[in-house]
């Protein structure tokens, strides 16, 4: 079984940058994560779960909500087992749970039915 452990969350004042981990182990019918795209995903009090982003097995393809685009950055380490996710110029409307999540197949996009494990997630609060 894959298991995904996020990371990196925290309180940070609007402007500031954190940066998200998400460590992957295990297998999943016969899997890998580093195979397999992975992306993150966000949930606010009040909305529905939102698609940030998301990267190829690779590592060389990425896609990100256009919300977010500009101010994060997702990359992998498959060495490490490891996604990131750099976050630049918070604002308060992205405090929220992020999620980490790994796909189906090798690349990845904004459906959240491609993905079959998804971590606990870590708290992302931004204040004014």
């Amino acid at each position: 079984q894959v298991q995904l452990a996020e990371s990196g969350g925290g309180l940070v004042q609007a402007g500031g940058s954190l940066r998200l981990s998400c460590a992957a182990s295990g297998r999943a019918s016969g899997r890998t994560a580093s195979n397999y795209a992975m992306g993150w995903f966000r949930q606010a009090p009040e909305k529905e779960r939102e698609f940030v982003a998301a990267i190829s097995a690779s590592g060389t393809g990425t896609a990100v909500a256009d919300s977010v685009k500009g101010r994060f950055t997702i990359s992998r380490d498959n060495a490490k087992n490891t996604v990131y996710l750099q976050m630049n110029s918070l604002k308060p409307e992205d405090t929220a749970v992020y999620v980490c999540a790994l796909g189906r197949f090798p690349y990845g996009t904004s459906g959240s039915s491609v993905y079959d494990y998804w971590g606990q997630g870590t708290q992302v609060t931004v204040s004014s």
